[in-house]
């Protein structure tokens, strides 16, 4: 049988009073990527919120490569091997480019699959972090700032990567380099959940494909299969 490398089951999920996960359950396969999709406000960012611990889930359960860490910390989740590249970037935009890597630095786990995420693996993945290593995040472009936040989370060495939103607000130059970088971790075998709000930038490079529609999960298909039903990617999406 297949491992999942990160399941949520029948999560609920609540901001104040407000219902916004209700009885969601997906699973991405180890070495695989699923596509999150949704439109704004479908609960996707809350899905990847509730994955690494920043929201806690009121019903159901997370756990990565079959270990329960519904009740853990972000530290301590991040410590089994799961990192979040967030919507916005959030990078620490009064410390240098190398000063954000170094601070989430992370030892990857004993007996890990992965080479080991290092300061000069990922200069040499993103070489336009490396010649501005010196200068404050603050000052980067865009594009650069997506790199950056991408590499931060690399340094923690992670077996599972939630990636929120990769390509939001950059051009479409830069939007083609940051998808070429996600299929190169997809390659060296990171397990991935992607949430876009481009269908078709998944479309390319997902092994699975969830859709959420008002808090729940309203489609788990490939690819391939939604490609050919128009009609449903209309109905959740509001596209093609």
């Amino acid at each position: 049988m297949a491992t999942s490398a990160l399941r949520l089951e029948s999560v609920d999920a609540f901001y104040g009073d407000s219902h916004v996960l209700q009885n969601v359950s997906f699973e991405l396969g180890e070495a695989r990527m699923l596509g999150l999709l949704g439109r704004n406000g479908a609960g996707k960012s809350t899905c990847m919120n509730v994955g690494m611990g920043l929201l806690a889930a009121r019903r159901g359960a997370v756990t990565v490569f079959g270990e329960d860490v519904t009740k853990l910390s972000p530290e301590l989740i991040a410590a089994r091997g799961v990192a979040l590249v967030p919507q916005g970037r959030r990078i620490f935009r009064s410390l240098t480019v190398r000063e954000n890597l170094l601070v989430a630095g992370r030892k990857p786990e004993t007996g890990s699959k992965h080479s080991p995420w290092t300061m000069d693996t990922v200069f040499a993945m993103f070489p336009r972090l490396k010649e501005r290593a010196s200068q404050m995040a603050a000052h980067l472009s865009g594009g650069e700032q997506q790199m950056l936040a991408i590499g931060r989370a690399l340094m923690g060495n992670p077996r599972v990567l939630l990636m929120d939103e990769p390509s939001e607000g950059l051009a479409p130059q830069i939007v083609a380099e940051v998808m070429a970088t996600i299929r190169k971790l997809k390659e060296s075998g990171l397990s991935i959940v992607l949430v876009e709000q481009n269908p078709n930038l998944v479309f390319d490079v997902a092994d699975d494909i969830v859709i959420l529609n008002t808090g729940g999960v309203a489609v788990a298909s490939t690819p391939a299969a939604l490609r050919q039903d128009d009609a449903l990617l209309r109905q959740h999406l509001g596209v093609f």
